[in-house]
């Protein structure tokens, strides 16, 4: 058992006081885990999209802090905890798998019923209430993960046990972003050897050349932009006959997507994917460990590393479109 099991911790976060507003890292306090949760000490963290979209957004959920995408390692266990001990190496996911419902009995879903995502709670499930306050007031949690803190308090059906030999400063960003596409790629997807793939976006100029140089349409496409025009636009350029279109990216909630039937009829395939349909516990130990057999490069995504004090850099590199992913270290 851990020496802080059981006690409030001390420790440094960002916290998002207001939409848009630089972060600040001050002094929070971290409650011990409760039933089916588990204390991480995040070793490193990064910033994805998702995370600048709702920092930018005029959500009510403020105080909060943010973060999706980590690695680091089991403090403490809560009740009921028993495929996790103390020291595991781990990676967080927005997304869970709880093992009982309908979805996670499921080959073909990960959309668990209890733990899928949710950006608009900030709570724990197990009591509706936060682990995470300052000088007594709570602070908000995020997609239940809130990494852009040196501990968090995560459902156990949300972390995934890795291989402890795994660099946690690369395999952090599997928690997210790489397993999405790659899953979109391999297990939605699935493209035979030799087949045409496009990844969106492309404008209308692109898409011409697509159909032109491919006779007729690529084989399978993936839009990652969550722009609705993309989103048709990739579905009406994969060949009629075998043709296949992965969504990936998210829209907003009033998009609307509009195609003509004969584009159906005509033998072409629409599929959606969430978290590239991986099983958070189940799936991304293998995941990582492609990585660690040289069958998956992480490297060529991390374009940046900073230290966790100058985290609003990573903010900066992302809204001035300069970078794909930055490394945060929590102990620099």
């Amino acid at each position: 058992m851990s020496s802080t099991a059981g006690l409030i911790l001390t420790c440094k976060a960002a916290v998002a006081w207001e939409a848009g507003k630089p972060l600040i890292i001050q002094d929070v306090e971290v409650a011990p885990p409760k039933t089916m949760e588990v204390r991480i000490k995040i070793k490193y963290t990064s910033l994805c999209r998702t995370d600048l979209y709702f920092w930018e957004s005029k959500t009510p959920l403020f105080p909060r802090i943010f973060g999706h995408e980590a690695a680091g390692v089991v403090e403490s266990l809560g009740e009921g905890v028993s495929d996790l001990e103390v020291g595991d190496h781990v990676l967080p996911v927005f997304t869970g798998e709880c093992g009982d419902c309908r979805h996670c009995r499921s080959d073909v879903s990960n959309m668990c019923d209890l733990l899928r995502i949710n950006s608009v709670r900030g709570v724990m499930l197990a009591d509706g209430q936060s682990r995470f306050s300052i000088n007594g007031e709570p602070v908000n949690h995020f997609l239940g993960t809130s990494t852009f803190s040196e501990y968090t308090v995560v459902h156990s059906g949300c972390v995934a046990k890795i291989n402890p030999l795994a660099p946690l400063d690369k395999v952090c960003i599997l928690s997210c972003g790489v397993s999405t596409g790659l899953g979109a790629t391999l297990n939605v997807a699935k493209p035979e050897r030799g087949s045409s793939v496009a990844v969106f976006g492309l404008g209308a100029v692109g898409l011409a050349v697509i159909a032109e140089m491919t006779n007729g349409g690529v084989d399978r496409s993936v839009e990652c932009t969550g722009n609705i025009d993309n989103m048709i636009s990739a579905f009406e350029c994969v060949h009629d006959g075998w043709g296949v279109a992965v969504l990936v990216g998210v829209p907003s909630k009033d998009a609307v997507f509009m195609t003509k039937p004969i584009n159906v009829l005509n033998e072409r395939t629409l599929k959606g994917t969430f978290f590239g349909n991986y099983k958070p516990r189940t799936d991304l130990p293998s995941v990582v460990d492609m990585y660690m057999n040289k069958q998956l490069e992480l490297e060529k995504f991390i374009t940046h590393r900073i230290p966790f004090s100058e985290i609003n850099k990573a903010f900066e590199y992302m809204v001035k479109g300069e970078g794909l992913r930055c490394i945060i270290s929590m102990e620099d």
